[in-house]
């Protein structure tokens, strides 16, 4: 589907020949199929929007760029342009300590946006890398700032990114205070599996595109920790993982480790509904160091 390539450093938008909308035989407006689990499918689909507000707005997101597996999106200190929605593939957000610790933020996965942190101050924070060979649409924000003032539905999902993106920051910051080794790895799986059950994919299996070690660094645990977490929850019967093949045996189960904290998604798509399941569940087994 794509026609080219983007090299690790370039900023150059690839053309992308089909409409990301278009309408059908009776004049109402639909997503290719690669759009419909897009975040940004609400922009191009949204009913009320009038045709002329359609085409403008495909004209905006009517880039692709492919990044490949391990190369940056964006790095920090890079200007701020674009807001990307992941089309193909995943990323995780990195963002590095002065002792050179890599802290990963979040993970963007099919129909993620990726690029919001660079708004406040024109630069982007964090480093946004490919986990997989991807490919992300390119929304030049200066653009979208103009539709959002002509438009008053394309500035409410708009607010409603900047949004979710604040609740995400607050949730991750609660989830490396105040959860157990347990409760974080529970929440983490139960919040994919969620992500990928409102895209249309299976809720109970999956395939994890980051390494243990990099969901250490985003929960905030060591290797050996996550790992031995894993394996707990494989003996309890909660989910059975072979490789980065993962299959929730009782997504219930899974749930129960968690406490509310993982109402929001972490990757900034809130839920309609928390998790609502008591804090005090625990698993009974107990290891040294986790």
């Amino acid at each position: 589907m794509l026609t080219t390539t983007v090299p690790q450093r370039s900023s150059t938008p690839v053309p992308y020949g089909e409409p990301l909308a278009r309408p059908d035989d009776e004049g109402r407006w639909t997503a290719n199929i690669g759009c419909k689990t897009c975040a940004m499918a609400a922009l191009c689909t949204r009913s009320p929007i009038d045709p002329l507000a359609h085409e403008r707005l495909n004209d905006v997101v009517q880039c692709v760029r492919a990044v490949h597996r391990g190369h940056a999106l964006y790095r920090p200190g890079d200007t701020f342009g674009s807001i990307y929605a992941v089309r193909a593939g995943s990323f995780k957000t990195v963002v590095m300590h002065r002792e050179g610790h890599e802290q990963i933020t979040g993970f963007g996965i099919l129909g993620d946006t990726l690029g919001i942190d660079g708004i406040a101050s024109g630069s982007h924070s964090c480093e946004a890398i490919a986990l997989e060979d991807s490919a992300v649409c390119v929304m030049p924000f200066d653009l979208l700032e103009i539709l959002c003032r002509e438009v008053k539905t394309i500035q409410h999902h708009v607010h409603q990114m900047l949004g979710a993106e604040i609740v995400r920051e607050s949730t991750l910051m609660m989830l490396l205070g105040t959860m157990t080794a347990e409760e974080r790895v529970a929440a983490f799986l139960a919040d994919l599996s969620r992500r990928w059950e409102a895209r249309g994919y299976s809720a109970h299996a999956f395939t994890l595109k980051m390494t243990r070690k990099e969901i250490g660094y985003y929960l905030g645990l060591k290797l050996e920790t996550v790992s031995r977490t894993l394996t707990k929850l494989q003996r309890h019967q909660l989910i059975h993982a072979c490789g980065k093949d993962l299959r929730i045996l009782d997504i219930d189960g899974l749930r129960k480790l968690a406490t509310d904290v993982g109402a929001a998604s972490f990757r900034g798509q809130p839920h309609g509904q928390a998790f609502g399941y008591a804090p005090e569940t625990r698993l009974t087994e107990h290891w040294p160091g986790g």
